[in-house]
């Protein structure tokens, strides 16, 4: 239903995706996961954003893909695509996980470079229940964001971790209250993202990503340090440092 599609929010270097099933705990159909490729390919096409919120409509994140949607659909594939896009994003990510968190959408959070959630936030994987096989860009990610242990217990035992515990494992970077802390803490980190240098901030990023695949480009890393080394933002940076006062990055 296109009444309940992802919208895409623009303001300045700030873009904002939120999903729009509450009634469905947020669940994602395969419209829904094709209208999120395409405004990501849209943000990644804007140079001007530099940091991307995902966040859901009412008390739950995600509740993953409609499995039983689309028959003869390979629904891992289609949200391995999704995940290694979001993974892959220009921008710093940044989930606000306000409730639950399932299935395959547990591997979207964690293809974001920050997790924020509350208390009573949950997440589990019922693939194996289903004898679904989980695909691996998922298998990859939860090895090496929580480790294989961890691992284990949420895709093999199926087990269900609460917010302190997803906190504890690294699934969560903050822990909070009440949804008030939470949309708080939230705009806090990306006022704080948003005031970075554009070129260090999203270079690091893009070069710890592929550290942590093990696919560092030494010729792309050294390029972007001497890019950022001869920029007018880090002559800003260090004026602004030594006269006590906020930069005013530029991007170049």
């Amino acid at each position: 239903m296109p009444g309940h599609a992802p919208t895409l929010e623009l303001d300045g270097s700030l873009a904002r995706i939120t999903l729009r099933r509450p009634r469905l705990a947020n669940r994602l159909e395969i419209e829904d996961l094709q209208t999120l490729r395409e405004q990501l390919r849209q943000i990644n096409a804007n140079p001007q954003i530099r940091v991307l919120l995902l966040r859901g409509e009412g008390r739950h994140f995600c509740s993953g893909f409609n499995i039983a949607a689309v028959p003869g659909v390979d629904a891992g594939a289609l949200f391995e695509a999704l995940s290694d896009d979001w993974e892959a994003a220009r921008p710093i990510t940044v989930a606000a996980i306000q409730g639950g968190v399932y299935g395959g959408a547990t591997d979207l959070a964690l293809a974001c470079d920050f997790r924020l959630g509350l208390a009573r936030s949950e997440m589990f994987v019922p693939a194996a229940r289903f004898g679904l096989h989980f695909y691996r860009g998922g298998l990859q990610r939860y090895v090496s964001r929580l480790g294989l242990q961890q691992a284990k217990r949420v895709l093999l035992a199926g087990e269900t971790l609460r917010g302190p515990e997803m906190l504890a494992c690294g699934f969560l970077d903050r822990l909070l209250e009440e949804p008030a802390d939470l949309e708080a803490a939230t705009q806090q980190m990306l006022d704080q993202l948003l005031a970075m240098a554009p070129l260090a901030l999203l270079g690091m990023k893009k070069h710890l990503n592929a550290i942590a695949r093990g696919a560092l480009d030494l010729q792309d890393l050294q390029a972007d340090i001497a890019q950022a080394n001869a920029s007018a933002d880090l002559a800003e940076g260090v004026a602004a440092w030594r006269e006590r006062r906020t930069p005013r990055f530029m991007g170049r």
